[in-house]
């Protein structure tokens, strides 16, 4: 396999460093020793198909992701119809972006049905640890509840917060309520 005068080696770093591996951890999850991947992060070797195979699982990703076979122009378009939907009657989401390899980020739109919420109070956090949220109002009354803690927001205003932390968002109004939500994963632990 051609490195592509040291571009997968980039691309290895990158994504390596992306998700907080040092070499050896990447080696621990990969079964490819550190030094043969320093050596293919510096360009200076090329892996075979197996090798490339093995990292990729390393690194949470497909042979293809890892290669990049499958992206195009590095340009993604999630159309209206092609969003990922789920939630229930009372809470709808749609995540508005596409299931990329290191994507750190999601942004979601969120409808919730008056008197909703988005979990139970006692519910645990559904987000990894370090993750950052942010959700803006497109539609109010909308509350946010975090650690019993209850901040009301209206339209356009936003929070932002410890994704990580039990949370939830209540719609205490008589009509339909909307937000955008972004999540910044966290440091990714191995």
């Amino acid at each position: 396999m051609s490195s592509g005068n040291g571009s997968f080696g980039i691309r290895l770093r990158t994504l390596r460093e992306g998700m907080d591996l040092s070499l050896r951890d990447l080696a621990d999850r990969s079964g490819v020793s550190a030094p043969m991947l320093s050596q293919v992060e510096r360009g200076e070797t090329s892996p075979t198909l197996a090798v490339a195979e093995r990292i990729a699982g390393g690194l949470e990703l497909s042979l293809s992701q890892l290669l990049r076979l499958d992206e195009t122009d590095g340009v993604s378009v999630v159309r209206a119809a092609e969003r990922r939907r789920g939630g229930r009657r009372a809470h709808r989401y749609e995540v508005l972006t596409p299931p990329l390899p290191g994507l750190r980020a999601e942004v979601s739109l969120h409808s919730l049905a008056a008197g909703a919420s988005t979990a139970g109070p006692d519910d645990p956090p559904m987000h990894e640890p370090g993750s950052r949220e942010t959700a803006v109002v497109e539609q109010g009354p909308v509350r946010f509840v975090c650690g019993g803690v209850a901040h009301d927001l209206k339209d356009g205003d936003a929070v932002t917060f410890d994704a990580d932390l039990p949370h939830h968002f209540e719609n205490p109004g008589d009509g339909e309520a909307s937000f955008y939500a972004v999540v910044a994963a966290g440091l990714r632990r191995s």
